[in-house]
């Protein structure tokens, strides 16, 4: 296998592959209680020193799984790395320093990422612009200019590479010549989904940018699957712009997940005027309203800045504050 792995990724990843009585543990659990070597060490050796109820539920079931040994773990991380290597994908966990600054401070941090294409520094200073699937024409234009508005102050864009607005704002950003990241509701050696969205993920790699998945590199789509790529998309961003999307709609949750993430969450003007949850989360201050991308860049940091604080909240978890 030529995908570099070294034995605390490979324990990491074990954890994650454990079962006991057909349940898994929680991963962000276990991605929390992993950011340095020796706390993996507990880890691996039955030990959750978290005191939280989801710690309470998961210790019986670590030490359970660990008791019943870790061949068929193994196994199973051996099976997804050979698949990652495949496809020519890398690895990057919680005990990593280039692991995304701004996805290490969100509790529900996935411990590793999968990716294709290049991490970069920049990627500290973006914004997720996201929205509905079933996109209008103005829908897909708004979301098309507010890319291009964004690259032209320096800001990543990352998506989804759902169709509709994330394929409009992935297209856009390459189009100005920005960097953007895709994070994917499918593992990294999948077919990409939605099909017709293959060359965009072969374009977006072209330009020097990143496919990024939290999932085995097996995974397939799945119901489950892209609320959990929504925790990923706030996660590594400093906000997300919503752009369109109804009460149902993916990109509502992740407005919701942001909010609760400590990110910013803008919503632009005609959202807010035809969609009563949108309203009503401006109208609760945990939204800023955009009419112009200088609402949005004005409040961003630098990516230096923001790298170089995601490192001291490295170093401050490793010391155990």
């Amino acid at each position: 296998m030529d995908l570099d792995i070294t034995a605390d990724q490979h324990d990491l990843l074990t954890l994650c592959a454990l079962r006991a009585d057909d349940a898994t543990l929680d991963w962000s659990l276990l991605a929390r209680g992993a950011q340095s070597p020796d706390s993996l060490a507990a880890l691996m050796d039955g030990q959750l020193h978290e005191d939280s109820r989801a710690a309470t539920k998961n210790r019986p079931l670590l030490q359970q799984a660990l008791s019943a040994g870790l061949d068929a773990a193994r196994a199973r991380v051996d099976d997804e790395l050979a698949a990652a290597d495949k496809a020519g994908a890398r690895l990057v966990t919680v005990l990593d320093k280039d692991y995304p600054a701004n996805l290490r401070v969100i509790g529900n941090l996935p411990p590793f990422l999968f990716y294709r294409g290049e991490l970069d520094q920049r990627d500290a200073r973006s914004i997720a612009i996201v929205g509905t699937r079933q996109a209008s024409e103005d829908g897909l234009r708004r979301a098309a200019r507010m890319a291009r508005e964004l690259v032209d102050h320096d800001v990543a864009i990352a998506s989804g590479l759902a169709k509709g607005i994330d394929a409009a704002a992935h297209q856009a950003t390459l189009t100005a010549g920005g960097r953007t990241f895709a994070v994917m509701g499918t593992g990294i050696a999948a077919p990409i989904y939605p099909a017709e969205n293959r060359p965009l993920a072969k374009a977006i790699l072209s330009a020097g940018g990143a496919l990024l998945s939290q999932f085995w590199p097996t995974s397939p789509p799945a119901k489950y699957t892209f609320p959990r790529r929504n925790v990923v998309t706030s996660g590594t961003t400093l906000g997300s712009v919503v752009i369109e999307a109804s009460s149902t709609s993916g990109a509502k949750m992740q407005a919701r997940l942001a909010a609760e993430h400590g990110k910013l969450v803008f919503l632009i003007r005609s959202l807010a005027d035809t969609q009563p949850w949108a309203k009503k989360m401006l109208d609760e201050g945990r939204a800023i309203l955009v009419t112009a991308s200088s609402d949005i860049t004005d409040r961003l940091g630098q990516a230096a800045d923001i790298q170089a604080a995601g490192q001291q909240r490295q170093q401050l978890a490793l010391a155990g504050l």
